[in-house]
This record gives structure tokens, sequence and C-alpha cells, in this order.
């Protein structure tokens, strides 16, 4: 499931897996209609293995981003302690994306 959240004058959307673990956050959006987009494009996309970037941080947990197809990043992972983890994310975001639902929260 997708949520769709407002801080403030800005939107934000997290994918959520069955288990309601937040696998996927996006940035801010200027717009609702904007966050939509973004949702849009992370269902459209997710099934693209090379709009994945792969990422170790500094104090060697794994994470990932999804891009869409102009390079813009559209969704990043929570930090993951190895790589198996963040590939264990990315598969879920593959299942779990394309026909989730999508519901505002306060």
């Amino acid at each position: 499931m997708f949520e769709l959240k407002q801080s403030g004058d800005k939107y934000h959307f997290v994918l959520k897996a069955g288990n309601g673990q937040v696998i996927l956050s996006s940035q801010m959006y200027a717009s609702k209609s904007s966050a939509m987009n973004g949702i849009e494009s992370v269902k459209k996309n997710c099934g693209d293995d090379k709009l994945y970037e792969k990422k170790t941080a500094k104090n060697g947990k794994f994470h990932f981003n999804l891009k869409s197809t102009n390079g813009q990043i559209v969704g990043s992972s929570q930090m993951y302690a190895g790589e198996s983890g963040m590939n264990n994310g990315i598969e879920s975001v593959k299942k779990n994306a394309p026909g989730a639902k999508v519901k505002e929260v306060e």
C-alpha cells in the first residue's frame, strides 16, 4: 500500500509491504498531484532493474534508490545491515508496488 501524507504545505509517500514495513520513501513534493505522479512512476518503473541504484553508506549499511526514466530519484529505501536485505527490499518493491492502493493518511 502507498500512504500519501501531507506535511505542512508539501506531500510525500511511502510504500509499505503487506506486513506494514516501509520499503520505499519519497522525497517531498510541492503538490499532491506531483506526489501522485511519483507514485505512478514507482508503479510503472519498479520492474526495471536498471532503474535501481544500489548504494553502500559510510557506515557499511546498504540502501537503494529507485529512479524514474529521466534519472530523478522517486523513492529511497531504508538502511539494511546486509546486501541480501537490500536485494530483498528491491524484490519487495517489485512485488508490492504495481498493484498497490493509495491511502491518504493524516
